[in-house]
C-alpha cells in the first residue's frame, strides 16, 4: 500500500506494509548519540489506544518512506536543535506535499528516535 495526498492525490510514500511485529519498533539512541530508526524501512504503522507515541489514528513511517515532501514554509513549525523536534501539539504539522499540502510532522531531533507520523485525516491509502 502507498500513501497519497487527499488534496491533490500525489503519493507521498513508499510502498509500505503493516508492521505487526511491535518488537521491531526502536525508542533508544545509538551508542555514538545517533538518533536510530523508530520504525524499520518499508512499514507503517497505526498508533492505537494507549500508545505512547502519538495520539490514536496517526501513521507511523519511516523517514526514508516519506516522498514528494518538503518542510512546511512557516519557519515557526520548524523547531529543535539539530533536526525537527516534531512537537506537533505546539508547532503543527512540519511537512507538506510537493504542492503544499500539511501531511504530517517529521521527528527527526538527535534526542528521539527518528519518524514521520502522517495526519490520517490529510491521506488516503491506495
Amino acid at each position: 500500500m502507498k500513501l497519497i495526498c487527499k488534496n491533490c492525490e500525489m503519493e507521498i510514500s513508499n510502498v509500505l506494509t503493516e508492521l505487526r511485529d511491535l518488537s521491531l519498533l526502536n525508542e533508544e539512541i545509538g551508542e555514538d548519540h545517533t538518533p536510530l530508526d523508530y520504525i524499520p524501512q518499508g512499514y507503517f504503522l497505526i498508533v492505537g489506544e494507549g500508545d505512547d507515541v502519538d495520539e490514536k489514528g496517526t501513521i507511523i513511517i519511516n523517514m526514508k518512506d516519506l516522498i514528494n515532501s518538503k518542510h512546511h514554509r512557516d519557519g515557526n513549525r520548524l523547531n529543535g536543535c539539530c533536526g525537527l523536534d516534531g512537537l506537533d501539539g505546539l508547532d503543527g504539522m512540519n511537512r507538506v506535499c510537493l504542492n503544499g499540502h500539511e501531511i504530517g510532522t517529521e521527528n527527526s531531533d538527535c534526542w528521539m528516535p527518528h519518524y514521520i507520523t502522517i495526519n490520517r485525516n490529510t491521506v488516503n491509502f491506495v
